[in-house]
């Protein structure tokens, strides 16, 4: 029964060009090595591997960096307990109005008492800045890493020069430890985002960055599967470029130094468009869509795929307007201004308004336009 599933899921039909087999991958010429699925598969034990790396890095690296810049765990006091408040605050955390009104009868407070009581509430289950620190520091190491990493195995790679040596003689494309040790990485890497995008600091995109990682991981399995291995890292690389500058505006921010903050988070939009919006579509999804269709047709996981480029096309064009707003207002007015996309929890938007015009907090501000894209 197991068997005939994924059979059915891994037809030749739907993964492979016409008249070519799993068999024909499976024996290489002496000396060649085709990807197969089994390989990729070490990237789920790996994941917790970096799950387990991150902590160490955010308590030996991180928490000392943070300490040298001033940056404390926030200490928040907490309000004081009412059983009758602590019901309503698990359903909803900003009661309306009527609510409101109901609650000062019940009560028998003040409503300004009742809102301020929220407020603490709020503060409570609010990310420390310390937590947001860590978590960036860790995301902008691993990208500053990986993207150096794929520049210098790409550099000298055909295929980053002429995108259509992705295609000729494909799928028989040798394996490279360069290529694999890139997608392994990528994968743990995205894996371990997605058990911690529930207890990481929550952002208004929750949604949208659920659809990325799942799009992501999809792509970088898939795209492994049936060996476009140059294609995927040139999409994988591409991708990775604007982050670091995202996640080093995030530290500035932080570490409260504004003008560093303003000026980086307007090189990530600049990065931002000229990667996502122009080299992502125009080269890299061009390549997929035309190039490919003239040296190796179409065939069914093609559209599948196309369409999960597609889709993270789509999701660019909705956080760079996103972006945009943030970087003109930082261009006009001397500093990031909130933003309505991200590093703002969800669950404390009016503490987090209050937040950033004390503390000038461009990503909850600039973090708040910086999550990961």
């Amino acid at each position: 029964m197991t068997s005939s599933i994924l059979s059915w899921i891994w037809s030749e039909r739907f993964w492979l060009p016409e008249n070519v087999t799993w068999a024909d991958l499976e024996h290489p010429p002496p000396g060649v090595e085709y990807p197969r699925l089994g390989q990729i598969v070490y990237a789920i034990p790996l994941a917790f591997g970096v799950l387990f790396l991150r902590l160490l890095f955010e308590r030996l690296v991180a928490k000392p960096c943070a300490q040298i810049l001033h940056i404390q765990a926030d200490v928040s006091r907490p309000p004081q307990s009412n059983a009758v408040l602590e019901k309503v605050y698990g359903s909803r955390t900003s009661p309306d109005e009527k609510q409101l009104a109901g609650l000062s009868k019940q009560l028998d407070w003040d409503v300004r008492k009742i809102q301020r009581w929220f407020r603490l509430r709020r503060n409570q289950d609010k990310p420390s800045l310390l937590k947001k620190f860590s978590e960036s520091m860790w995301r902008f190491t691993f990208y500053l890493g990986i993207f150096i990493y794929a520049i210098r195995y790409l550099w000298v790679s055909p295929w980053m020069w002429n995108t259509k040596e992705c295609w000729y003689n494909y799928p028989f494309q040798p394996l490279s430890p360069g290529q694999y040790n890139y997608y392994l990485a990528e994968l743990a890497f995205y894996w371990s985002l997605m058990l911690t995008q529930f207890t990481d600091v929550k952002r208004k995109d929750f949604n949208i960055m659920l659809v990325h990682h799942f799009a992501t991981i999809s792509l970088i399995t898939f795209s492994y599967a049936n060996n476009m291995l140059r294609m995927g890292t040139l999409v994988m690389c591409v991708h990775d470029a604007a982050d670091i500058f995202l996640e080093a505006a995030k530290l500035a921010n932080y570490a409260k130094c504004q003008k560093l903050c303003d000026t980086l988070f307007i090189v990530f939009s600049l990065v931002f468009f000229i990667t996502r919006l122009v080299i992502y579509p125009f080269w890299v999804v061009h390549s997929v869509l035309i190039e490919s269709w003239e040296i190796v047709g179409p065939y069914q996981s093609w559209w599948l795929l196309n369409g999960l480029l597609l889709v993270l096309q789509v999701l660019h064009v909705i956080w760079f307007y996103l972006i945009a707003r943030i970087a003109i207002k930082a261009l006009f007015k001397g500093k990031v201004a909130k933003d309505d996309r991200s590093d703002i929890e969800s669950s404390s938007e009016d503490e987090a308004d209050t937040n950033c015009r004390s503390t000038k907090d461009p990503k909850d501000s600039s973090s708040n336009g910086c999550s990961r894209t």
